[in-house]
């Protein structure tokens, strides 16, 4: 009988547990304001163990295999930009058969093998640009439109009073036209190339290719503005006045001879002289270049935001000290870089990650430009940014929470919490959340004091967060 006494004995009453479980760890990505279905997602450029390697294989049916199973898309309508203005550029070039296809096949080579194709498809904008801008000398004078003299004068005058390249020109010195030329002769047809390099090593994988395309859409579309709106630049009035410009005239290289005659060699004059596009003023891309290129570094660079403010500054002035453009076809170029940019850093632009050094140091890679979070929207972040972690809506299941919703003003102002006549700010309190319940996230210091959003000599000083409802 005793052996079975235990299974006949009455069981326990089971204790009654309360309708409220105790709240889950705190993790940041539950307090992520952003949606998941709005959330940027985390891509890879090669595979998920590293981010930053390159392909290395030369087999053309690879790049096949993957454009047979691509989802193509709207944006996909660059490719057939592209190949329209290389059909163009080529069709207006002189008669030269086996050239152009050899050219033709020789670029479809590079862009199927995926070892060359990760190099020339996201610089084929550029290389487009370049093919277009030589070729448009060919264009018949009778599909030209009029060669407009006087607007850029006049506009100078209206928007600035005078007209600033003939004063920045009007003094010249041996020592100034070394200024003005190494930015204008040299940094202009260099930086391109440096820059994309010192991207491609420096900042975050995928940095390069944006940069390359919005530069090389930028020039398109400054050549095409050029064409249609044909305007005499600053060295023509200077040697002309305001006569009737035509085709078949040749360019100058205005202030750029005195560095030929300087060095005794002829570097710009020629060059100049037979540029195919001399009435290409508006808009300059001396002036776009150079702002694209100083967006793009402090965006990765931000330490060195004012040498490159520094930099556009100085090639601006070079270019009408040089008499080459007027200041309002700089003014021109530069709101079309930075409409590219921020089109490109909304949409495509890896976040940097300013605690990488170089590419092969990043783990992950997230595109487009980080929505902000409505404190940061309205001023009321802290220095810290700690209002990343502000979740607006309650629509979160914890049901324990320290402190009520209005405890960021009481704690400022030394009252109790939760509503409680005791000074201890440590009282758990059951709350159901309502719709229209605001969490804040609060900040302590190592000495456990809630941070008063003042400045702290190192960021490690604030080690805890206490989540507020």
């Amino acid at each position: 009988m005793q052996d079975f006494e235990p299974i006949l004995a009455p069981a326990k009453p089971k204790q009654k547990k309360l309708p409220f479980g105790w709240p889950p760890a705190l993790k940041l990505s539950t307090l992520n304001p952003v949606p998941q279905r709005r959330r940027l997602r985390r891509k890879s450029t090669a595979s998920q163990d590293n981010v930053a390697a390159l392909k290395t294989s030369f087999d053309v049916w690879e790049s096949v295999k993957t454009l047979q199973t691509r989802k193509w898309n709207i944006y996909d309508i660059q490719h057939v930009v592209c190949l329209g203005y290389i059909l163009f550029s080529l069709f207006i070039l002189p008669s030269a058969p086996i050239i152009k296809t050899a050219v033709l096949l020789a670029l479809g080579g590079l862009l199927l093998m995926p070892i060359t194709q990760q190099f020339f498809l996201p610089s084929l904008p550029i290389w487009t640009y370049l093919l277009y801008f030589f070729a448009s000398r060919f264009i018949a004078p009778e599909y030209r439109p009029h060669i407009w003299v006087k607007v850029l004068p006049a506009l100078e005058n209206v928007l600035y009073g005078a007209n600033l390249s003939n004063i920045l020109s009007a003094h010249s010195h041996p020592v100034l036209d070394l200024l003005a030329w190494f930015p204008y002769g040299i940094g202009h047809f260099a930086l391109p190339a440096i820059c994309s390099a010192i991207l491609f090593l420096f900042a975050a994988p995928g940095t390069t290719p944006v940069f390359a395309r919005a530069f090389g859409y930028m020039c398109m579309l400054a050549v095409t503005i050029q064409l249609i709106f044909p305007c005499t630049p600053p060295w023509y009035e200077k040697a002309h006045g305001l006569e009737p410009a035509h085709y078949g005239m040749e360019g100058s290289p205005a202030g750029l001879a005195r560095i030929d005659k300087l060095f005794g060699i002829d570097m710009y004059t020629t060059s100049f002289t037979t540029a195919p596009l001399p009435f290409g003023a508006f808009p300059s891309l001396h002036g776009a270049n150079a702002v694209l290129e100083a967006l793009f570094m402090q965006y990765c660079f931000p330490k060195f935001k004012y040498f490159f403010i520094f930099y556009v500054g100085w090639i601006w002035w070079a270019t009408m000290y040089l008499n080459h453009h007027y200041a309002v076809d700089l003014v021109g170029g530069g709101l079309m870089a930075a409409i590219a940019y921020y089109i490109s850093r909304v949409r495509w632009l890896p976040r940097p990650q300013l605690e990488k050094r170089t590419r092969w140091e990043y783990e992950y890679v997230e595109f487009g430009d980080r929505p902000k979070t409505y404190d940061e929207e309205y001023g009321s972040a802290s220095a810290y940014g700690l209002g990343l972690l502000e979740r607006r809506a309650a629509s979160d299941s914890d049901e324990w929470t320290l402190g009520s919703s209005s405890s960021l003003d009481s704690l400022s102002r030394g009252d109790t919490v939760c509503g409680s006549t005791s000074s201890t700010p440590d009282i758990l309190s059951p709350t159901t959340p309502n719709d229209d319940f605001k969490h804040v996230v609060l900040g302590l210091t190592s000495q456990g004091d809630i941070w008063n959003g003042g400045r702290l000599a190192r960021e490690s000083e604030l080690s805890d967060v206490v989540v507020l409802s």
